[in-house]
């Protein structure tokens, strides 16, 4: 009946119409900011904005990462941190095992030494890791 009377109307025109125009609004955001984009849509995201690597000793460098609330709830789920913990400690976690893993499976010596990881929170949900 609901239905009925939306077409009899003509909201079912203007409903979709606004849906429409909505959609157009997301992919536009989601080209200009993606971390808006997922965020809006409540979905995990995380982005490497930046890697330098030290001039003077190709062993130390930095990246510099960006990640949504979505992102770090996601870790928290699967092991890396408690919502008590900080978030830059809880990507960190993220970030070591991701390493670790792209040098075991590369066949590479995983205890080694490699400086220290030094985080330094820019805002936040984003923070330079060197």
């Amino acid at each position: 009946m609901k239905n009925f009377l939306k077409k009899l109307t003509g909201m079912d025109k203007v409903e979709a119409e606004r849906a429409k125009v909505e959609e157009e609004k997301l992919e536009l955001l989601r080209k200009k900011d993606p971390k808006e984009y997922h965020t809006r849509k409540k979905e995990s995201w995380v982005n490497v904005l930046d890697m330098k690597v030290n001039e003077d000793n190709i062993r130390n460098g930095f990246f510099e990462l960006d990640w949504n609330k979505y992102f770090v709830i996601e870790l928290i789920q699967n092991g890396y941190g408690t919502e008590s913990d900080p978030e830059e400690e809880i990507v960190d976690r993220w970030f070591k095992d991701i390493v670790y893993n792209m040098l075991s499976d590369e066949g590479l010596d995983t205890d080694r030494g490699a400086g220290y990881i030094n985080v330094k929170p820019l805002s936040e949900d984003k923070s330079e890791v060197s």
